[in-house]
C-alpha cells in the first residue's frame, strides 16, 4: 500500500498578539469525492479565525487543502477534520470552519463546527 504524501501546514507569529482581530479565509475551490458514489464534491471552505500567538501561511493551506481532491470522505467529516487540525495547529482563540458544498440533486449543504478556547 502506497503512503499518501501530506502538505505540512506552516505558521508565523501573529503580528498583534495583544489585539483580537479576526482573519477570514475562503477557498472557493474545495473539492473531494463521496465515499458512496465515488463522484467528486466541489464546494468552498471559509475559514474565520482570531489568532493566538500564530497565524497559518496561506500556501502551506492551499496545498494541505488540496489533500482533500482524491480521498473520499463525508461533508461533515471533511469540515471537522480541518476544524481540528487548525485548531492544533494554531490554538486560536475562535475558529469556525464552514463547509459550503454545491448542490447535488437539488439540495446544497453547508457544515459549520467553531472551536473556542477555554480560559485558563
Amino acid at each position: 500500500m502506497r503512503k499518501r504524501a501530506t502538505a505540512a501546514l506552516e505558521t508565523f507569529p501573529n503580528p498583534a498578539p495583544g489585539r483580537e482581530y479576526e482573519i477570514e479565509i475562503v477557498q472557493p475551490e474545495f473539492t473531494s469525492v463521496c465515499p458512496k458514489t465515488g463522484h467528486p464534491d466541489f464546494g468552498t471552505i471559509r475559514i474565520v479565525y482570531v489568532p493566538g500567538k500564530t497565524c497559518v501561511e496561506l500556501k502551506s493551506l492551499k496545498l494541505w487543502l488540496q489533500q482533500y481532491r482524491n480521498r473520499g470522505i463525508f461533508y461533515e467529516s471533511a469540515t471537522n477534520e480541518i476544524l481540528d487540525v487548525l485548531v492544533a495547529a494554531l490554538r486560536p482563540r475562535r475558529m469556525t470552519v464552514s463547509g459550503e458544498f454545491s448542490a447535488r440533486g437539488g439540495i446544497t449543504t453547508t457544515v459549520r463546527c467553531t472551536h473556542v478556547a477555554s480560559k485558563r
